[in-house]
């Protein structure tokens, strides 16, 4: 048995994310553990638009693929919670990762539904907006919550206390014993580049992939924001009743920000890894965490910079 997920510091009934979710908005991949969950279909998130390429004092006209960026507004209920720019696709996903790695409910009970909104404000925003229906029982501050989740997202609050906060709401990983091999952690990033479908036509999207101990690619997803990216991911997991991911290894492309640390350790994901550096306070977090962190993964080669014990050379 996994550890049970931490309890969020509101009211809730529940301790733990619960495997019980509702039918309306249950995945059904129907893959095999072999054959990773793919990323976003590149109609949903990339856009043609027409350059002017020069080159070599030559200049021709053509169309391009760039990745596409919109904002998307989470509700609860008929209020506003957050404004997040992403890549549209999975956006329900994104949505339950959200409110898993944010805090903002203790067990995937919590949700009744996530779902679009049928009627917008204006064409612009139609497919930008999705509500969350809570369950009965749960009860939201969402002046606290808005107020919390601006401040994690600002400057101005120390690293000491930006680590207390996170270790309040999500404790550090228990101990354990799960082990990965080096040569499995290195070979994480081509595996995850392979199924980087958009990004190889648009070049302009992060992504984050979610391996078993094994090396086994179990899902990806893409994103122009990386902390979208492993909101995906964990979203998903969310709905396949995964959580929480122990024995499990998170591998996002670019560098690892204290951000993506608080998400993992609220999935209890137990190994970050990633082709460019962590920053300081990343390897802070990791490291009061009991979460592995590992940059520079590239080739036969990386940087261990917390927690060496769970790799095995």
């Amino acid at each position: 048995m996994g550890e049970a997920l931490p309890m969020p510091t509101s009211n809730r009934q529940d301790s733990d994310i619960s495997p019980t979710i509702s039918a309306s908005w249950t995945a059904t991949t129907g893959a095999p553990e072999s054959a990773p969950v793919a990323a976003e279909s590149c109609t949903a998130a990339e856009q043609e638009i027409a350059v002017r390429q020069m080159s070599n004092g030559v200049t021709r006209s053509h169309m391009d693929s760039v990745a596409r960026e919109e904002p998307l507004e989470i509700q609860l209920g008929p209020a506003a919670l957050a404004v997040v720019m992403r890549t549209p696709g999975h956006d329900e996903e994104l949505t339950l990762g959200f409110l898993v790695t944010e805090r903002v409910v203790a067990s995937v009970a919590d949700v009744v539904s996530i779902r679009h909104c049928s009627q917008a404000a204006s064409a612009e925003a139609e497919d930008n907006v999705i509500r969350v229906a809570l369950a009965p029982h749960v009860e939201v501050d969402l002046v606290a919550l808005r107020r919390n989740l601006f401040a994690s997202s600002s400057c101005g609050i120390c690293g000491k206390a930006t680590i207390e906060n996170a270790l309040a709401t999500a404790p550090a990983l228990c101990a354990d014993d799960v082990l990965f091999d080096a040569g499995v952690i290195q070979s994480f990033p081509q595996l995850l580049v392979a199924q980087q479908i958009a990004f190889q036509r648009t070049g302009g999207l992060h992504a984050a992939g979610l391996f078993d101990a094994n090396g086994h690619l179990v899902v990806v997803r893409e994103d122009v924001g990386r902390h979208n990216a492993v909101d995906k991911v964990i979203g998903w997991a969310a709905r396949d009743s995964r959580l929480p991911l122990a024995g499990h290894a998170l591998m996002v492309s670019g560098r690892i920000s204290y951000e993506i640390v608080q998400k993992a350790l609220a999935a209890r994901i137990p190994l970050i890894a990633a082709v460019s550096a962590p920053t300081s306070l990343a390897v802070d977090l990791a490291a009061a965490s009991n979460i592995t962190l590992i940059g520079f993964v590239r080739g036969t080669s990386m940087n261990i910079y917390t927690h060496p014990r769970r790799v095995r050379a």
